[in-house]
Order: C-alpha cells, then sequence, then structure tokens
C-alpha cells in the first residue's frame, strides 16, 4: 500500500460525533506519551499530521484520517499516567470503550508498548477484550531506537513471553528509523485483504 492521500476528517468524542462514511478504520491505541501520533506520522509520511508532544496526555480526543480515500487511521486517546485533570482521564476511558464496543466500521487495532516498559494491567485488559471480541491486532513496540540491538531483542522476548505471543506476533518499530514501518504497512494491507493501489 503506497500512501498518497492524507486527510484529517474530525474529532469526536461519542458516536453521534463520529464521521459516516463507510471506510475500514484501523485504529491506534496505547498508553499516554507511547508514540501513536509519531507511529502514525511515520506510517503517513507525514511531519506533523498528527500532533505529537513530550507530554503526556495530548491526544484528548478520538481523531479520524482518511488514507488513499478508502481506509480511515483512528488515533484513540492514551490511557494510564498523563498531566491533565482527573476528571479529564475518567473521560477517556468510556470514550474509548464505547468506540472499540460501537463502531461497526472497525477492521483492527493498533496496541502500542514502549519497548522498554513491561506490559501492565491496561495492555493484558485491552487483548483479552479484543480476543473476546474478535478484533484482530497487531502488537507495536515502539521508542526502539533509545536501545542498543542486543538489548531490543532481549525486551522482545521478555515481552512476547509475558504476552504469550510469538516473535513473529509483536513489531519492534522506531520512528526515529522508521524500523518496521514496512512490515506494520504489510499487516495493515493483510487486514484489508491485500488491497494494494
Amino acid at each position: 500500500m503506497i500512501i498518497k492521500k492524507v486527510e484529517f476528517i474530525k474529532s469526536a468524542v461519542k458516536p453521534s460525533h463520529y464521521p459516516e462514511y463507510n471506510f475500514s478504520e484501523i485504529a491506534f491505541a496505547g498508553r499516554s506519551n507511547v508514540g501513536k501520533s509519531s507511529l502514525i506520522n511515520t506510517l503517513i509520511q507525514r511531519k506533523d499530521m498528527v500532533k505529537t508532544s513530550s507530554k503526556p496526555g495530548c491526544t484528548q480526543l478520538i481523531n479520524f484520517f482518511l488514507i488513499n480515500e478508502n481506509l480511515s487511521f483512528v488515533d484513540l486517546p492514551g490511557y494510564g499516567y498523563a498531566k491533565v485533570s482527573k476528571k479529564i482521564r475518567s473521560q477517556w476511558q468510556p470514550m474509548v470503550n464505547l468506540y472499540l464496543s460501537n463502531r461497526q466500521n472497525l477492521l483492527g487495532l493498533i496496541l502500542l508498548i514502549d519497548i522498554r516498559r513491561d506490559p501492565e494491567k491496561e495492555e493484558f485488559d485491552m487483548m483479552d477484550w479484543l480476543q473476546a471480541h474478535e478484533i484482530p491486532y497487531l502488537v507495536i513496540l515502539t521508542k526502539s531506537d533509545k536501545l542498543s540491538k542486543t538489548k531490543q531483542q532481549k525486551r522482545l522476548s521478555s515481552i512476547c513471553s509475558q504476552m504469550n505471543r510469538g516473535k513473529n506476533n509483536v513489531i519492534v518499530f522506531s520512528a526515529k528509523t522508521k524500523k518496521g514501518r514496512d512490515t506494520i504497512i504489510e499487516e495493515i494491507e493483510n487486514l484489508m485483504g491485500g488491497y494494494d493501489e
């Protein structure tokens, strides 16, 4: 899949705000500051289409982006620690749950985990929920450029063991070096049924 055209559609809080179209959606989920925006920008090869911030909690709405006029990327608010009020944080989880539970367009989800951190309850809860609802998902280990190649392999083995997943079912990624980008694009193509243009 060659990404030729990218368009920001809208931000939403609840189902009545979601875009009305028939395009399949790939959602991106992960802990605050895990690098969701950087991953999406790397996939679409745009530097600042999705706003990035060093401050956790930058994404506070569900953001929809149209890709090649036939697919949508959906950037979900991060969970876990964020430098925002408890009131705002408490609104995010229901917002994300509502989207995942009700969105018929959802084709699959990309779950991001910082390669330097062990998966926690939120990640395991997310995977259990996705498996129970038969929603395909990819696990991406972000920020791999922060570690040496040897440490990357050690962390990959450790995280795969904790999550009970094979190494070929987890992609090591770096927004800085673009490592893993092509593999992620291929996996999205597979979810779409091999679409190519």
